[in-house]
């Protein structure tokens, strides 16, 4: 999941490059420290529930419908439509948290409310009991989770009830995506031991592939059915994609050809604001701007190849007349990646992809993204009215995403700029209301101190 890093909001405020300043070598500039209160407030959570509808023509969703049921992320072909026939059945296995609970409870709700999906949570000893549910969520942990599948946040198998059941399955034609023609049984696995916005993100994700689409797509711009993960939450592109899975007009068994020729007439009665119009196939995107975008992405390359990757993401993108979020999430690699080598180049694609971002409601979230970036540079060089403007432009759709991570990163930035113009009763108050969130972004205490000290280190001692 995109969240920023401590080393990545560091390393433009410090980065230094030819024709560039060193924030940390500056007279005037020195690390400070932010104490974290020994009485922190209580953790903040989201109450509302998503209602935004999606925003593009049904003649393009059909296209992304088509392209994320019958295809997996790693390009193979899924022969034919697959899904719970009848009521879907919940459970939970493992030390389950407090809060994972009531983000399980509201993430129920809005499937049923607005994916129409007849789902509910059972117990161990009810009809829903894990024996017998359609979708386990076995809470493990992290260590434990990625010593089977290393580069796994949290994931979902097929035909398997717990974690016991799935290592001894993994590698049989059990859990082969490709071979279901109907799903009776599903397991997701996640971790407990991470903060509770990660478990949450696990939940939607996971549980929405669960029931419907497990491909991810580059181009989709409002959906965490995309490998960039800004959205973590499920969108409401994500619950027509959803509810589409569920309606009577489908079924089980349906090949590409069948659920094509039934889409435009059921869209447009599912989603009447996206029009009719006729199907129009997706430009595909070109092999050249994936294998770039995931070399850049790997944890495992040479920082230079992976800096080398995303120029060639940007250089295809580029050549090929693109101006969506695919130019725009390459320029974010290019500026992550140059984080602490050459600002120049990090500040010029961030600026940039939230220009291109900035640009369409759908994609403001992603450009918040962009902005915690800006914002901290601006605080790096003193500049605490920009930082300020910056950080409120972008309250707005992060809270909607109900990302708590990075609302934190941007109150804690401001915070600080207020602290610099010597508005210091406002900065105590926008802290407070950082660390509540932060608590459920970040997790443990520690981790809250550590983004607070990170943020303090890079504003500047003397007030503007």
């Amino acid at each position: 999941m995109v969240i920023v890093g401590a080393i990545t909001v560091l390393g433009l405020a410090s980065c230094g490059a030819t024709g560039t300043v060193d924030v940390e070598s500056m007279p005037s500039v020195a690390s400070r420290n932010q104490v974290l209160p020994t009485d922190l407030p209580p953790m903040k959570a989201f109450a509302g529930s998503r209602a935004d509808g999606p925003s593009r023509p049904n003649s393009e969703i059909a296209g992304d419908f088509l392209d994320l049921a019958f295809q997996l992320e790693s390009g193979r072909t899924l022969p034919v439509l697959s899904r719970f026939e009848g009521p879907v059945t919940l459970a939970l296995r493992g030390d389950v948290p407090g809060s994972m609970r009531a983000d399980l409870d509201r993430l129920v709700a809005r499937l049923r409310t607005e994916a129409g999906i007849d789902i509910r949570v059972g117990t161990d000893v009810g009809p829903a009991s894990t024996e017998q549910a359609s979708i386990t969520v076995e809470v493990i942990r992290k260590s434990e989770l990625q010593r089977v599948v290393p580069q796994a946040a949290c994931f979902v198998a097929p035909n398997v009830s717990s974690w016991a059941e799935y290592k001894r399955a993994r590698t049989t034609a059990r859990t082969d995506w490709t071979r279901l023609t109907t799903r009776e049984q599903m397991a997701v696995f996640l971790p407990g031991d991470v903060s509770p916005q990660e478990i949450r993100d696990c939940l939607h994700e996971e549980i929405a592939q669960a029931l419907g689409p497990v491909n991810d797509l580059y181009r989709l711009p409002d959906s965490v059915f995309n490998d960039d993960n800004f959205h973590t939450v499920l969108t409401g592109f994500d619950m027509l994609v959803l509810r589409a899975f569920y309606a009577p007009e489908l079924a089980s068994g349906m090949t590409r050809g069948e659920v094509a020729a039934r889409l435009p007439a059921l869209l447009a009665r599912l989603n009447p604001a996206g029009g009719a119009g006729t199907f129009t196939a997706p430009t595909p995107t070109p092999v050249a701007w994936k294998t770039a975008i995931e070399t850049a992405l790997s944890g495992t390359g040479e920082p230079t190849d992976r800096r080398v990757a995303a120029s060639r993401a940007v250089e295809v993108a580029r050549n090929e007349g693109w101006h969506d979020t695919r130019l725009a999430f390459s320029l974010f690699a290019l500026g992550r990646l140059n984080l602490g080598v050459n600002s120049d180049i990090a500040l010029a694609a961030f600026r940039e992809a939230e220009r291109i971002y900035g640009a369409a409601p759908a994609t403001h979230l992603q450009a918040a993204h962009m902005g915690v970036q800006l914002a901290a540079h601006a605080l790096s060089m003193g500049n605490a009215a920009t930082a300020i403007a910056i950080a409120d432009s972008h309250m707005a759709p992060v809270m909607q995403a109900e990302n708590a991570a990075l609302l934190a990163t941007l109150l804690m930035i401001k915070a600080e700029a207020l602290e610099l113009q010597g508005r210091d009763a406002e900065a105590q108050l926008v802290r407070l209301d950082s660390l509540g969130w932060a608590r459920y972004g970040f997790g443990s205490d520690a981790e809250v101190g550590a983004r607070l000290a990170e943020i303090a280190a890079i504003a500047p001692r003397v007030r503007s």
